[in-house]
């Protein structure tokens, strides 16, 4: 099976090199550095690149009103455009999180230009701790969730000041 990428290189059964214990929530990653993230809104989907592979790619959630791009606090919506993983969260209260850049300058003017917060804590997480069962559909207040197996590859392959594509 060929994943698509974006006009670029298809991958097929890429041996990553993710290990770690399915219960232990920190894992180690010994393959291929991913140098981008790439994320589809429209198709729900996220991918992590090496140059121009695809390493992995995964299905998302997102903000509870996921079209249009994130312009203020409590809009439901997750950012478009270009950011930056800028932390990392180990205690997160969704089993694990990467910090996402969101708001830059551009973000913080157009919001205080219309006299309200861009907001922010903007990340790329699992689900809620102590959830019964995993949540399904857009959820989150504008961030980009996964299942938690995922999340625990994602933290271990995606290092801060890696670019994140976040695409309509």
């Amino acid at each position: 099976m060929k994943r698509r990428t974006f006009g670029l290189l298809a991958v097929s059964g890429l041996a990553l090199g993710v290990s770690g214990c399915s219960s232990s929530k920190f894992r180690t990653y010994r393959g291929p550095e991913v140098t981008s993230v790439v994320v589809e809104k429209t198709a729900r989907r996220m991918h992590l690149l090496h140059n121009d592979e695809v390493l992995k790619s995964y299905d998302i959630y997102l903000g509870f009103a996921p079209e249009g791009h994130k312009q203020f606090e409590g809009d439901g919506k997750t950012p478009e455009g270009i950011y930056y993983i800028d932390r990392r969260n180990p205690n997160s209260a969704f089993h694990l999180s990467l910090g996402i850049s969101y708001p830059n300058a551009a973000d913080i003017a157009f919001a205080r230009a219309q006299g309200k917060s861009p907001g922010g804590d903007i990340f790329i997480h699992g689900q809620p701790n102590g959830a019964a069962k995993a949540k399904r559909g857009d959820w989150t207040w504008g961030c980009i969730a996964v299942r938690n197996r995922e999340m625990g590859d994602i933290y271990a392959m995606v290092r801060n000041g890696t670019p994140i594509a976040i695409r309509p």
